[in-house]
């Protein structure tokens, strides 16, 4: 399975690692290795997470209160936002399919 990044969620991701480095030294690199054990889980199961929308999913980051929203497409995952979880829903929807 190959990951395409839509370019606003390659951007959300660098925002959010750059925001928790920001925090405490390191804290980004936690989180964007956390995020890279998240995209193992999509590749062993894609299927396997919750529906947000007909072809949108949604997996959370462990540790961190992220999502991904993703769109099975063939034998590509299309990440299409990376989002807090405490920001309005309004914020990505128009994302989701």
């Amino acid at each position: 399975m190959n990951f395409i990044f839509l370019p606003p969620a390659d951007q959300e991701l660098e925002e959010a690692i750059e925001y928790y480095n920001d925090q405490l030294q390191g804290l980004g690199d936690q989180f964007y290795q956390q995020f890279l054990t998240t995209l193992d889980y999509l590749t062993q199961a894609p299927d396997a997470w919750r529906k947000i929308g007909e072809n949108t999913r949604r997996i959370n980051i462990k540790r961190f209160p992220y999502l991904i929203l993703y769109v099975l497409d063939g034998e590509d995952i299309l990440i299409t936002c990376i989002a807090h979880q405490h920001r309005n829903p309004i914020f990505y929807t128009d994302r989701s399919a």
